[in-house]
């Protein structure tokens, strides 16, 4: 299943709070990368942070795998982990009644 996983900065949480984590960071989410987990890896632009496409059995899974991340594990951040499906809307385009 896919999912669309945003950062969610916790209370008092600053860059110089992240600063001792990044390193360990990066190198866990190249690991959950190899492992097929992360898909896709983006930082956002409207703020600070990151939005990854995850693949993972369920919803429980994704989050155990996020929660391994270092900032999340010293508290700084949380995911909000959105389920995604397929877009099954197409099949109005080829309606007959939109022929």
């Amino acid at each position: 299943m896919k999912f669309l996983c945003l950062d969610v900065p916790q209370p008092g949480a600053t860059m110089e709070k992240y600063q001792p984590h990044m390193v360990a960071e990066a190198r866990h989410a190249w690991q959950l990368y190899k492992d097929g987990i992360i898909r896709d890896i983006n930082f956002r632009q409207d703020r600070p942070g990151v939005a990854i496409i995850a693949e993972a059995d369920t919803a429980e899974a994704a989050r155990a795998a996020l929660g391994a991340f270092p900032l999340a594990k010293a508290g700084l951040i949380d995911w909000e982990v959105i389920p995604l499906g397929p877009f099954a809307n197409w099949e109005m385009l080829f309606a007959s009644d939109n022929a």
